[in-house]
């Protein structure tokens, strides 16, 4: 089982604190709507455990909420401050929603639902292509409270964009829907393999399997999980630098070999996922492990001297996240959702 201590250390009432100053929580550092987000997720999967604190990260998202139904991301002082405000942080709440949406308890459930209906019809503008994949992952995978119709309308305009995205940068040599690879870079091509598990669109496939394909000889070309680093990060045309690698992007990847493997069948995507997982206990470039045995706690970044011994609430979500996938607790809530549904 993952080792919650931290992750639980991070917590208040208000909901999950952005930082900590090595392992302690700074209570300076405020709240974001990513980070509760994420969290939600985490709880959704901690059993009969994590419905008080699904209530907090959800309690969180609802107060985030704004009378005309778009959401602040950033909370400090009992203020919300809109410069942080983001399309992507929006996405990873509609995700984190659409799960909850269709929790086994019933008051979760309804409060996502609310939520959802006060948002999600803003998606469909949303021109972020890591905002819009987030999107539809939930739409894919989650509940929402669209009707069928209107819910396949929803995703196939979602697809589109990044469709179109991809056709406008492609060529032989660069495979990506961007100039540049940044962060949660695999985030997209998962979106895209999830639009084909709903929808069977074969163009979605294609483009989710060719991407994949070239984001991985990318990142794993050392023989282990190269992270491409945020100093710079990987501009078309230019080098690839090699730090400061953050834990977000191993679970972006895990989850997206993962998610190759479920409608494609190959086990090398499911070597790569363990291996995306492997990053964090060690097998990286500097052969560190990020993991705090003692309280289960994620360092924040590889950085040239080593490690950052900071562990803020992106890095244990990140590592919580990409255990529970490997140990096959987000596979199973799925598999069980699709059959019942």
């Amino acid at each position: 089982m993952p080792n919650y201590s931290h992750f639980l250390a991070m917590t208040d009432t208000v909901g999950m604190l952005q930082f900590s100053n090595f392992s302690i929580p700074d209570p300076r550092s405020g709240y974001t709507l990513d980070d509760n987000a994420r969290a939600l997720l985490i709880a959704l999967h901690m059993g009969e455990a994590g419905h008080e604190y699904a209530h907090i990260f959800l309690n969180f998202l609802a107060r985030a909420q704004r009378p005309d139904g778009s959401w602040s991301n950033f909370l400090l002082d009992g203020q919300y401050h809109c410069n942080h405000d983001s399309e992507d942080s929006i996405g990873r709440a509609i995700l984190a929603c659409s799960a909850a949406a269709q929790s086994y308890w019933p008051d979760i459930a309804e409060q996502a639902d609310r939520l959802l209906k006060n948002n999600l019809n803003r998606t469909s503008y949303f021109t972020s292509p890591r905002a819009i994949a987030y999107v539809l992952i939930g739409l894919c995978k989650g509940k929402t409270p669209y009707s069928e119709k209107i819910l396949h309308e929803l995703i196939n305009k979602l697809t589109n964009y990044l469709i179109g995205l991809y056709n406008k940068t492609r060529n032989h040599d660069w495979m990506w829907f961007e100039n540049s690879i940044t962060y949660c870079n695999a985030i997209i091509p998962q979106a895209l393999f999830s639009v084909y598990g709903f929808n069977g669109d074969k163009k979605a496939l294609k483009i989710a399997h060719e991407s994949l394909n070239f984001l991985n000889e990318i990142l794993f070309n050392k023989g282990y999980l190269n992270i491409v680093g945020n100093q710079g990060w990987y501009q078309r045309g230019k080098s690839v630098p090699a730090y400061d690698q953050q834990p977000v992007d191993a679970a972006s990847i895990a989850f997206a070999c993962w998610e190759a493997y479920h409608n494609l069948g190959k086990s090398e995507y499911l070597n790569l996922s363990n291996l995306a997982h492997q990053w964090y206990r060690g097998k990286n470039i500097n052969a560190l492990s990020l993991y705090n045995e003692a309280n289960g706690g994620c360092y924040d970044a590889l950085t040239r001297k080593g490690v950052n011994k900071n562990q803020g609430a992106e890095a244990v979500l990140s590592l919580l996240l990409t255990d529970l996938l490997i140990a096959g607790h987000i596979n199973q809530e799925i598999q069980q959702f699709k059959s019942s549904s």
